[in-house]
């Protein structure tokens, strides 16, 4: 199987250890995981910011960049959610039946991380080990549009010495929606305020969720009161084992 990490734009330029923990752990699984080099946004910003048009060649970049893989995965609901529901959306816009038949055969082999685990290899025990208390946000793209179920509970359920503890009114969304944050301000630091307080009512060391964006909004409302929670991708804990905890530096290639 020949499978590509789309690492995504936020991941990236700010969250560089969650590729790294992505390719750790699907390694230790025995996948050969490429990383397509030419990849760049997902579109998902043009999109949802109703410049379609504007999204098309970006569109086209990720199905150049992805062609001839057997499964793409994505440590991102959102973005994952993005290709598979927006893409086609923007190919048909364009006119070109080129680009449409390419999102159609691309687009359905993009996976969310826990997707890709538990669908496409099966498991639910990734050999983790994590000893501490952690509670679990379900983001918004990953719970509604795509569907993710308890696969992300599932997988954090087999982690050797886990604590999890149920999150308060966890599916409501944390106020982050990209620019909804920015055009919404008020009302997003309000949303970003209540998953706050209910992250603290957990008495959790760690927030874990499947999405840095979400990560980074909740862990700045956090931060600033002083709680003491960290915040970490899923794949981070996934990754981490007695040999090698979650936070230590790691290589790519190595």
């Amino acid at each position: 199987m020949r499978v590509a990490l789309m690492v995504t734009c936020v991941n990236d330029a700010m969250f560089p250890d969650t590729g790294r923990a992505v390719v750790r752990l699907l390694r230790r699984l025995g996948v050969d995981v490429d990383f397509p080099a030419a990849q760049t946004c997902c579109a998902q910003p043009m999109v949802n910011t109703g410049y379609l048009d504007e999204a098309v060649p970006v569109v086209r970049t990720f199905v150049d960049a992805f062609a001839g893989y057997d499964a793409v995965v994505a440590p991102s609901g959102s973005c994952a959610g993005s290709v598979r529901h927006q893409h086609s959306l923007v190919a048909r816009r364009s006119g070109h039946p080129g680009l449409q038949q390419a999102v159609a055969q691309t687009a359905p082999k993009v996976h969310e991380l826990s997707e890709f685990l538990v669908d496409v290899l099966g498991v639910t025990d990734v050999g983790a080990y994590f000893p501490h208390r952690v509670t679990y946000h379900p983001t918004c793209h990953s719970l509604r549009l795509l569907g993710v179920g308890d696969r992300p509970r599932r997988l954090l359920e087999e982690v050797r010495g886990i604590r999890l503890t149920d999150l308060p009114a966890a599916e409501e969304c944390c106020g982050f929606g990209g620019t909804f944050a920015v055009k919404n301000a008020d009302t997003s630091v309000a949303m970003g305020a209540d998953k706050a307080r209910h992250v603290r009512e957990t008495g959790a060391e760690v927030l874990v969720a499947g999405d840095n964006s979400c990560l980074m909004h909740i862990g700045g409302m956090l931060s600033r009161q002083q709680s003491g929670v960290r915040v970490m991708h899923l794949a981070e804990i996934l990754a981490a084992t007695e040999d090698q905890p979650a936070g230590l530096a790691e290589v790519v290639g190595g």
